[in-house]
């Protein structure tokens, strides 16, 4: 495991680092230019498609070139619907109302504080949560496919068909003339209130177990790190604090549909 651990880092930690930074950095000057910082967001899905093509041409002729495609393939992928999807919410909606809210709060030091408070932190974060993509380009590996491959694999695929559809379902609710204060509680959001952040927490989890295919269950601590975001930091725990006074519907929907794991509605009483 930790022979993983470092000749992940040896071989793509610098080069990783630069392109996150220097993909933040101009995504920086671009946010600061527009006044709108909610650019951040689909460059956050591109950076991970960027970072699993640069880890894979670097490590050319390194690992079990049929797992290193299968983890090319399904974050280019997953990366690609995301940016799209974001991207065209954000030309449909302008700036995120959390950006809005802390650009009015901070007035002009907005500018130069973002750099670091969203920026720099979301590329942090990614180079973090990027680990699982990054051990299974640089490590030698397991010569052959495993069981943490295929409930690895089933995972992501399951995660991405389950989040796609989910924002799927919530765009063509927004688009509903009812959707000013109604709540959506049909498809998979019967099942789960945030079944998008639960897909994607799925996605990785399934990259995190092909990793430990390749000796690096170091790797978990990624999607740890990301579902402990969502649930306990942003997607859910702000979603959850915001909701409620634009929808007031949205109070018998939390008491009887699941926060996150999809689960079987609960009956009144």
């Amino acid at each position: 495991m930790l022979e993983t651990l470092t000749a992940t880092a040896q071989i793509l930690g610098l080069p990783t680092v630069a392109l996150v930074g220097v993909l933040m950095g101009l995504t920086w000057i671009v946010a600061v230019v527009r006044r709108d910082a909610s650019v951040v967001d689909a460059v956050w899905a591109v950076g991970f498609v960027l970072t699993t093509w640069q880890a894979y041409a670097l490590t050319q002729g390194g690992g079990f070139e049929a797992r290193r495609v299968a983890v090319f393939a399904a974050v280019t992928l997953w990366g690609l619907r995301l940016w799209l999807h974001l991207g065209i919410r954000h030309a449909q909606e302008g700036e995120d109302r959390r950006y809005a809210t802390m650009r009015a709060r901070w007035g002009r030091s907005f500018a130069l504080s973002s750099l670091t408070t969203v920026f720099g932190l979301q590329g942090g974060l990614m180079l973090l949560i990027a680990s699982p993509v990054l051990a299974v380009m640089a490590a030698p590996g397991a010569p052959a496919v495993t069981p943490w491959d295929i409930l690895g694999g089933a995972m992501c695929a399951v995660g991405l068909v389950v989040e796609a559809v989910a924002d799927r379902q919530l765009t063509a609710f927004r688009r509903r003339a009812e959707g000013g204060e109604a709540v959506l509680d049909t498809g998979l959001w019967r099942y789960s209130r945030h079944p998008n952040y639960f897909g994607e927490c799925l996605f990785w989890w399934g990259l995190g177990l092909v990793a430990v295919a390749e000796g690096a269950a170091w790797a978990l601590a990624s999607p740890a790190l990301l579902t402990w975001l969502l649930l306990r930091v942003s997607g859910v725990a702000l979603m959850e604090t915001t909701i409620p006074g634009r929808r007031p519907a949205y109070a018998d929907y939390v008491a009887r549909t699941s926060a996150f794991i999809p689960w079987w509605p609960r009956r009144p009483g």
